[in-house]
Order: structure tokens, then C-alpha cells, then sequence
């Protein structure tokens, strides 16, 4: 059911627990505010989330989604008001929500321009900020890899490496996360030096067609070089990244054929994330996932 005519106030809408059920809702919802997500998209992230919808005579009218990594750390991310009711308190409500018991907790987020103040009203601070490239990839030159090192194929027991990479670039223990995106990754790719693995990405379905990410790895070269893999293994079809702002790789990603097309603000509540001790984040995973 859509929702075609405004809400006088926030306080007509119920708050509940988001179950599986409500997914194909929240999907038409993210149709309707015209993000590219799929329903295979909602579904894989609300396996490792909890959510909360705020409903109004039996339709969704907002959604919010809250991912807890460990003890210390977790990302909020699908935040959704119909247009319809924006305006009117609900996302500040579903928010609210989803922060109770955190307050000992890292909350990372991505947001607009348009939801900055309401974050910072909620003690969010910005941390960053990212640059969400996209077009259809070309075939560009390959990028090799220093003297020593080299590409190749997850092996079958690396499970653990991987996930501790990722673990020591977003400073959050994101097995359960790493574990499925390795399961259903089109293409997985590590950089390896002296038969350890430094550095990997991942190409999987999403959205309008394919995304990169996340891409970990010690230093810019090495994320070249495992971008310009993907993007290969892609080219001359739709492909996404969303690269740090800082990681210098913007300008490079034009010539893959990946146009800037949006810079997401990066924004924490709490102790801030841990500098990576070796291992450097270059892609994120999702805007909702971090």
C-alpha cells in the first residue's frame, strides 16, 4: 500500500520491529524515494541488521536499519521516509529507536546533505566523506601489483585472513558480514605478498548491475590494482563504487569510466573508529553496511 496523501504529525505513526515480511514493503519504499537497491539487496542486509518501520493504517511510512558489530560497534543505514510524511518527525523517531542501548557504541552512518542536521541534532559528528562513482566500466589497463606481489583467488581455508583485513581497515569485527559477501561475491580477489594475503576485493550484484567493494588494501596501488581486476572482469556493464574521499582515487576511476555522481557525508556518534593499523579501507561495502 502507498502512501498518497500527508500525515498531520509523527505521532499517527506506530513503530515496530522490522521482520522479513515487511521487506517487499521496504523495498517498494526505497523504489518510491528511487534508490537502485533490489529486494536481494534489503534481504542480505537485513540478515546481519534489525530494523524498526514506522506504519500508518497498515502501510510502511519509514524504515531504518541497525547493524551491531560486536560489542563496540555498529552502522545505521536504510533510513527511509515516505515522501509523503518527510517533515514530520518520523525519521527523528526511528532514529531515536535505533540508537536506545548504544550509548556505550561507535554508530557510524552515511548521510545527505538533507539529513546532516538531523543526525547532528542526535550527536552525530562528521568523520569523512565519500565519493559513489558509477557508469559502465571499461576495459582499462590492468595494474600490476609491486615486484612481490601478486593477484589471485581467495584460498579455501582464507576466510579468517579476510575478514581480519577488513576487521583492521573499518575497525569493526564484521565476520558474519564478510563471511556472506565472500559466499555470494561474483568475483573475489586477493593481493597476496610472500603467500599472504595483504589486500582484497569483491565485485557482487547490486543495484542497477555490479558494485565493487568492499576494497581493502595497503596502499593506493594495491587498490588499484584490485580495482582495475573488477572493473575488467565487469567491463561493458553497469558497475558502482564508493571509494573514501580521501583515498586520491576519484580522478583515476573517471578514466574506468566510474563518473562521480554523489559525495555521502560520513558521520559517528561515539568513540570514533580505530586507525587501521596496517590495512586501509579504499571501497565500503554499502552506504547501509559501511
Amino acid at each position: 500500500m502507498k502512501l498518497d496523501h500527508p500525515i498531520r504529525t509523527a505521532a499517527t505513526a506506530t513503530l515496530r520491529a522490522m521482520t522479513a515480511a515487511d521487506l517487499t514493503a521496504a523495498h517498494a519504499l526505497s523504489v518510491e524515494v528511487r534508490w537502485p537497491h533490489r529486494l536481494a539487496d534489503w534481504e542480505q542486509a537485513f540478515r546481519v541488521s534489525d530494523g524498526v518501520v514506522a506504519e500508518i493504517d497498515g502501510a510502511i511510512a519509514g524504515t531504518a536499519l541497525r547493524s551491531r558489530w560486536g560489542d563496540r560497534d555498529a552502522t545505521i543505514g536504510l533510513v527511509i521516509v515516505a515522501p509523503a510524511c518527510q517533515g514530520l518527525g518520523i525519521g527523528r523517531r526511528l532514529l531515536t529507536t535505533l540508537l536506545e542501548g548504544l550509548d556505550d557504541c561507535s554508530v557510524l552512518l552515511y548521510a545527505t546533505v538533507a539529513g546532516r542536521p538531523l543526525y547532528e541534532s542526535l550527536g552525530f559528528v562528521v568523520s569523512g566523506e565519500l565519493r559513489q562513482h558509477q557508469g559502465i566500466a571499461i576495459q582499462g589497463p590492468l595494474v600490476a601489483p609491486a615486484p612481490g606481489w601478486r593477484l589471485r583467488p581467495p584460498g579455501q581455508n582464507e576466510l579468517a585472513a579476510l575478514q581480519a583485513l577488513d576487521a583492521d581497515a573499518r575497525g569493526m569485527p564484521r565476520d558474519a558480514l564478510i563471511e556472506a559477501l565472500l559466499g555470494s561475491a561474483d568475483e573475489t580477489v586477493v593481493l597476496d605478498h610472500a603467500g599472504r594475503a595483504r589486500g582484497f576485493g569483491m565485485l557482487r550484484r547490486f543495484g542497477r548491475g555490479h558494485a565493487i567493494g568492499p576494497v581493502v588494501a595497503p596502499d593506493a596501488d594495491g587498490a588499484k590494482a584490485l580495482i582495475a581486476h573488477l572493473a575488467a572482469v565487469n567491463a561493458g556493464r553497469f558497475t558502482r563504487i564508493d571509494i573514501d574521499a580521501a583515498s586520491g582515487l576519484g580522478e583515476w576511476l573517471e578514466g574506468l569510466g566510474l563518473a562521480q555522481v554523489d559525495a555521502p557525508i560520513e558521520m559517528m556518534r561515539g568513540a570514533r573508529v580505530a586507525s587501521p593499523a596496517g590495512a586501509q579501507r579504499y571501497a565500503i561495502v554499502t552506504q547501509a553496511l559501511g
